[in-house]
């Protein structure tokens, strides 16, 4: 492993460990907050957008002016937000971090390219799950430690400890070393993609395969609070099951082909819906909770089928446009499982098994086979 790859994947540790404290709690804060299950699901929504509209603008400006400076822009701004959400006290106030805060997502399309060209002789699917690892193994610790905390002294403090971690991954990240801007000569065309059939088939691929594996998650956390009456020490004790399911699953799909890789993901992910809609009891939904890392396998594998499809010149923008077709998906899913929790709660997981079971179908026929070779 390289050093620059080995200190995203510290910053990427510390990270993770300061954003699992909160990532599975935050829908039960805005509900502390005053929010519904529906405004929920439109805020988290919101937050989708946001994380949407950055990504090729960010992709673009990777390829053109450096990787680096986007990487540090999203840890400071990242840094400011938390700092924000911890110090909010209405319901207002609070989504104006979250807001600034999802707008860092912009950090995945050169994070991703810098990733790439760092990666030594790792393949590009194993150096994207590398780096998810990294993240997730940070992770195990957070929601342990913030369900501890939000059970003791409230949720608002397990945000302010999570904004002081988050410093120190900035300080980390700032210690990269720059990597020159894509030039190609043959390549004249400023913010436009050579779409070939093959690369729009797939980013209508992972646009099904995004919205149907998240459409069960935005709101697991008041459906066991509300439905099944866990604490909030448990749903985090739930969190780092996730996260150690999330480092098993990205090591060992990650080391298969890319295609096979993203498929068992959103099988994975299936079986978390099933699990926790028939589940009874802490052991059933601690099983659910690890399938659940079959999510960021699809997230990493999704980035590394990318590379193989477009010119090596565009590829932060080509990343740019895989993550917002993503982000789309993300704003619609959880507003569509706001509007099914207000009918009826189990709805979200019910659909969300019957509608991945539909997505299986789709991408075994159409995903592309010859980037498994390339990969």
């Amino acid at each position: 492993m390289s050093r620059d790859l080995l200190l995203v994947g510290l910053a990427l540790l510390t990270w993770g460990m300061g954003e699992g404290m909160f990532l599975y709690f935050q829908p039960l804060y805005l509900q502390q907050l005053g929010a519904s299950p529906a405004v929920i699901g439109g805020i988290l929504g919101a937050v989708g957008a946001a994380m949407m509209i950055a990504h090729i603008p960010a992709g673009y400006l990777a390829d053109r002016v450096g990787r680096r400076p986007l990487m540090w822009l999203s840890w400071i701004l990242g840094v400011v937000a938390a700092w924000i959400m911890a110090m909010a006290s209405s319901l207002p106030a609070f989504v104006v971090g979250l807001m600034l805060y999802s707008t860092t997502a912009f950090v995945m399309s050169p994070m991703h390219s810098y990733v790439t060209a760092a990666r030594g002789k790792l393949s590009v699917g194993r150096a994207l799950t590398l780096i998810s690892v990294f993240y997730n193994t940070g992770a195990i610790a957070g929601p342990l430690i913030g369900g501890q905390i939000g059970e003791r002294l409230g949720l608002q403090q397990v945000y302010r400890v999570s904004a002081g971690i988050f410093i120190l991954s900035a300080l980390t990240i700032l210690l990269i070393r720059p990597q020159p801007p894509e030039h190609h000569a043959a390549v004249k065309t400023s913010l436009r993609l050579k779409f070939d059939r093959r690369y729009l088939i797939y980013l209508v691929l992972i646009f099904i395969a995004t919205l149907t594996s998240y459409l069960p998650q935005p709101l697991s956390s008041n459906y066991l609070q509300n439905e099944h009456g866990l604490s909030v020490e448990n749903i985090g004790q739930l969190g780092m099951v996730a996260s150690i399911g999330i480092v098993l699953l990205n090591l060992v799909l990650g080391g298969l082909k890319a295609r096979h890789g993203f498929l068992l993901g959103q099988a994975a992910v299936g079986l978390f819906a099933i699990l926790i809609w028939q589940g009874q009891g802490l052991a059933w939904y601690a099983s659910a909770y690890f399938l659940l890392g079959g999510y960021r396998v699809i997230r990493s594998l999704a980035a590394a089928q990318t590379r193989h499809l477009v010119e090596q010149s565009q590829m932060g923008l080509a990343y740019g446009v895989t993550e917002t077709v993503s982000g789309l998906a993300m704003m619609l899913a959880p507003m569509l499982a706001g509007l099914l929790y207000e009918k009826n709660p189990e709805m979200i997981y019910i659909w969300g098994a019957i509608l991945i079971g539909f997505s299986l179908l789709i991408n075994l026929r159409f995903l592309p086979i010859q980037t498994d070779a390339e990969i």
